[in-house]
């Protein structure tokens, strides 16, 4: 048995309705906003889901420092155990990213067996085996007592039935919003907790998948992952499970989940809005410096990297303009010599952040901090 759907109240449905006219106006914006700089947002919302959705598991490493992964950095300072969480995720988010317009897709317990075997395939063992359901009984401990069990899952033997009747229910067609649908989807997931390990990041991976596979946004710009790694929101994010109970009890109103869902919804759409407009500010600015200083109009790009994410490295700018090593070692060099950047570190771990000439006003531009409404609170 599964959560039953919660009828919506005025509310919700007001909050759903702002929702979808919101994200409809950031798709068009995306559309028509420049390659470089969206290209480079989509970036950033991968690495901040990824970021954002491995520190709820206690996997600390910084946005910067997964795109820089991302990107195939080997040089980045983080530990082994980090790089690897890290990696994994990022593969399985690809790939669930690619699925998003795939015409024959279709839910199955082998998919969501293969998802898990490439978040946790590297941490594979007879005890904790990835890809293949639990065999045992599986607890989520209380973060202030690990003695105590907030939370005890279904009973082994009853998995196989459960992921049988979640696959049924993702496949079907019930007229529900498909946000509210997806929201269900990681409730079901997390509930059941058919692994032994990676339930919690499978879940969130899962909402991320059925919001994508709605079309109304590309996938980078669909998940809420970010949102919910935020620390307040992370406490929210547990207390809301654990308000469903120490045990499995499907057979109870869940209104509550959905609203807190519909929160995140609203507040992550403001979000990227949010840097999407103050990114292309921030663009503008440095298109306008770079023609007053006599700069190869290319270099905004290593310069914009700087002012939104504090500094870029050399790989990334070859990549992002298709240039060569010398190129790129070039350019930077010569902004250095301008005063314009300051290299940090040596040889392959060197990055660039803001020199003493670097164009303030993008700084500030991209420092300005942005107001967050409650959608239930307005």
């Amino acid at each position: 048995m599964l959560f039953p759907m919660p009828d919506l109240t005025t509310d919700d449905r007001r909050v759903l309705d702002q929702i979808d006219q919101m994200r409809e106006t950031l798709r068009h914006a995306v559309r028509t906003s420049a390659a470089k700089w969206t290209d480079g947002l989509r970036k950033f919302l991968t690495a901040d889901a990824v970021a954002a959705s491995n520190s709820i598991e206690g996997f600390k490493v910084s946005t910067v420092d997964v795109e820089d992964l991302m990107e195939g950095e080997t040089e980045v300072d983080v530990s082994e155990e980090n790089r690897e969480e890290t990696l994994a995720y990022q593969r399985m988010m690809t790939y669930i990213q690619t699925l998003h317009d795939v015409e024959d897709f279709s839910y199955s317990k082998g998919l969501l067996n293969s998802l898990h075997w490439m978040l946790q395939g590297h941490r594979h063992s007879i005890r904790r085996p990835a890809g293949q359901w639990r065999k045992g009984p599986v607890y989520v401990t209380d973060p202030r007592d690990p003695s105590i069990a907030a939370y005890t899952a279904p009973d082994a033997p009853l998995v196989a039935g459960l992921m049988q009747e979640l696959v049924d229910w993702l496949n079907e067609s019930d007229g529900t919003h498909a946000l509210v649908r997806a929201a269900m989807a990681h409730l079901h997931l997390v509930s059941i907790h058919p692994w032994a390990d990676g339930n919690g990041r499978m879940s969130r991976s899962l909402q991320t998948l059925m919001i994508a596979r709605e079309g109304v946004l590309a996938p980078e710009f669909s998940s809420i992952e970010s949102w919910l790694g935020r620390p307040g929101n992370t406490w929210e994010y547990y207390r809301e499970l654990n308000d469903r109970g120490s045990h499995y009890q499907p057979d109870q109103d869940v209104s509550g989940w959905i609203r807190f869902n519909l929160t995140a919804y609203h507040q992550q759409a403001q979000t990227v809005q949010g840097r999407l407009t103050r990114s292309g500010h921030v663009w503008t600015s440095l298109v306008g410096y770079a023609d007053s200083q006599g700069l190869d109009e290319r270099t905004v790009t290593a310069l914009h990297d700087v002012a939104m994410a504090g500094r870029v490295r050399r790989s990334r700018y070859q990549h992002a303009e298709d240039l060569s090593l010398q190129q790129a070692q070039r350019d930077l060099r010569d902004l250095t010599a301008g005063g314009v950047l300051q290299p940090v570190g040596r040889t392959r771990a060197r990055y660039y952040t803001a020199g003493p000439q670097f164009p303030q006003d993008a700084i500030d531009i991209a420092r300005t901090p942005m107001p967050l409404t409650h959608p239930y609170r307005t």
